[in-house]
């Protein structure tokens, strides 16, 4: 079924809610590259190139797939020709730094576009998103020379960037990695080694592919602590920016995969291949979080175009579809009504509906703490941002594409039995989106990375500030017709206050109790996180008067009344314990 953009949507939330463009207007690294205006032109543009030449392509790729033959990836028919309107349209640089040929816009303004291409066609975006992360790691820890050499190629789209870091006997856990690096003696440095899972590692989109890649030197500390990052290009670039030879880089094969088949995830043999070093020598695992939280964020993004598709897809199909009577409104001049009557479709619709667009609110909110982070004028600005942003990176890959996979499925089911099949598209929603959950980063993972790391650690701190800022605005909200979702909003902002103290007591008196609590915990941080902006976007409904305005608060008062419960039962769930969970000895499973 056609996506449609939802642009009205996504301008509600940037700018009526938000505010986005007050903080563009009061950053100078923005105030004169983006504006309202800027912005509205390149949603639209973006919105017209994703729904015509990419959305198109989506079911003919996964029919099709990638292809390997004797060493080299193709893409689907069509993919290098819509890659090739991508990177002309600016998309490919739209948040690069300036100074090498980037755009220079807001990342508030790039995960909508983000949203669009996932939710058009989900192996596409993985193409130029993996690219994405990959300049950023190189413009904050490379030389200036290499930023020089490889970034301009990169933001035009002519070259693409991935992430090599999974190994097939190390998954998640990078200290047991074995690909080694060599030093030359030049300055470079030979890499040899194989890795598993890699997006995008080899294609046709491009003239070149930038691998990023984890390794060790050969006197390396054991662990994580010895790993360091290479720049190592496919083709070699010469000095002068001219593309040299072959570099020793190979694709041993692609896998064959559940969902998002026109993505190439493949096997990479790095033979001796010349690379260069970014960062310092054992700190790689820093300079590759920076590229890993981006894609964190995009993949959580992942979760959001799924579901907003999936949506749109039940609705069509709701209206159009005829089954049963409509208890309340029967049209008697025919044999049976649309199933959107019915309330458990209604249910499941608005469901899907009320948790993507708080999604969406999230991940522009979450992508403006981003840019404040790097961009804001004082220290104290700078570290607030950070801190919030850190916190929140786990919560929006995880929750974003948990909520994701249960839209799509949601929607499945108001399919009924077309929904499992393949002609009508929702069936393949469901397979491209579950990846979602499993790669950078289980969620699983990213639960135990929100409560130990950014929770435990610092003993709650980033919670309180977050947990602060949602206060700050409930008490603003003095709206008579508001009240009740502001007094729920304090209600549950309390409960996680006092949730977060139990977690940190349980960190300090259980082995098992952080890694029990992770995912109920995480959950319900995103659930109170959609309900404050929620609130936000009912304040922002409260002052317009339009239909538009109208399902805003109709949608809101359901979130509050029918999904925001949900923190009940986690509640009761982390509080259970772990004893339960580990009971049974590992002969008894």
């Amino acid at each position: 079924m056609p996506y449609t953009t939802p642009l009205q949507d996504m301008q509600f939330v940037l700018f009526d809610v938000l505010q986005a463009d007050r903080q563009w207007q009061q950053t100078p690294a923005f105030a004169s590259q983006v504006d309202r205006d800027t912005a509205q032109a390149m949603l639209g543009e973006a919105a017209r190139i994703t729904e015509e030449r990419i959305a198109p392509l989506n079911r003919s790729g996964d029919e099709e797939g990638a292809q390997w033959h004797n060493g080299k990836v193709t893409t689907p028919a069509g993919f290098v020709e819509a890659y090739r309107t991508w990177r002309e349209g600016g998309f490919t640089a739209l948040t690069g730094n300036p100074e090498f040929g980037g755009l220079g816009m807001p990342k508030a303004l790039a995960v909508l576009v983000d949203e669009m291409t996932f939710g058009t066609n989900a192996s596409f975006a993985l193409y130029p998103a993996l690219s994405v992360g990959a300049c950023l790691a190189i413009d904050a820890h490379a030389t200036p020379e290499l930023r020089q050499r490889f970034l301009p190629k990169l933001y035009s789209g002519e070259w693409s960037g991935t992430m090599c870091l999974t190994e097939s006997h190390s998954g998640s856990d990078l200290g047991l990695i074995r690909t080694r690096a060599v030093p030359n003696g030049d300055g470079t440095y030979a890499i040899s080694g194989t890795k598993i899972f890699i997006t995008g590692g080899d294609h046709d989109l491009t003239d070149n592919i930038i691998h990023l890649v984890l390794a060790k030197l050969p006197d390396a500390p054991a662990g994580s602590r010895g790993i360091s990052l290479f720049l190592v290009p496919k083709i070699w670039v010469n000095e002068d920016e001219s593309l040299g030879g072959a570099n020793g880089v190979s694709c041993g094969s692609i896998e064959h995969k559940m969902g998002i088949k026109a993505s190439a995830t493949c096997v990479m043999n790095f033979d001796g291949a010349r690379g260069y070093l970014v960062g310092e020598i054992n700190r790689g695992l820093n300079c590759m979080f920076t590229m890993m939280n981006c894609e964190r964020l995009s993949i959580g993004l992942q979760g959001v175009g799924a579901a907003e598709a999936s949506y749109q897809n039940a609705v069509a199909y709701a209206r159009e579809r005829l089954q049963g009577r409509d208890v309340a409104n029967a049209d008697k001049s025919r044999a049976a009504d649309p199933i959107i009557g019915h309330a458990d479709v209604r249910r499941m619709l608005m469901n899907i509906r009320s948790t993507t667009e708080a999604g969406r609110a999230l991940a522009v909110y979450l992508a403006m703490q981003l840019d404040a982070a790097k961009h804001a004028e004082s220290d104290e600005a700078r570290a607030r941002a950070d801190g919030l942003s850190a916190m929140l990176i786990p919560v929006a890959k995880a929750f974003f594409t948990d909520l994701g996979l249960e839209s799509t499925v949601q929607g499945q089911q108001v399919f009924g039995g077309h929904g499992y099949i393949r002609e009508w598209g929702q069936e393949q929603l469901v397979r491209d989106v579950r990846i979602a959950q499993i790669y950078e980063g289980t969620n699983g993972i990213q639960a135990m990375d929100l409560v130990q790391r950014k929770v435990f650690v610092n003993r709650g701190e980033f919670m309180a500030l977050f947990l602060a800022e949602i206060d700050q605005f409930a008490a603003t909200v003095t709206v008579t017709s508001l009240q009740p979702f502001a007094q729920q909003l304090k209600q549950r902002t309390e409960q996680l206050r006092q949730l977060t103290a139990w977690l940190l007591e349980q960190g300090e008196q259980s082995v098992h109790g952080l890694g029990a609590a992770a995912c109920d915990y995480l959950h319900v941080v995103g659930y109170v996180s959609y309900a404050w902006l929620w609130l936000r976007m009912m304040a922002a409904a409260q002052q317009q008067s339009s239909p538009f305005a109208n399902t805003k608060l109709k949608t809101g008062a359901y979130f509050f009344n029918r999904v925001l419960p949900r923190v009940e039962g986690l509640i009761a769930s982390m509080k259970a314990g772990d004893a339960d969970m580990m009971a049974l000895a590992v002969d008894e499973f």
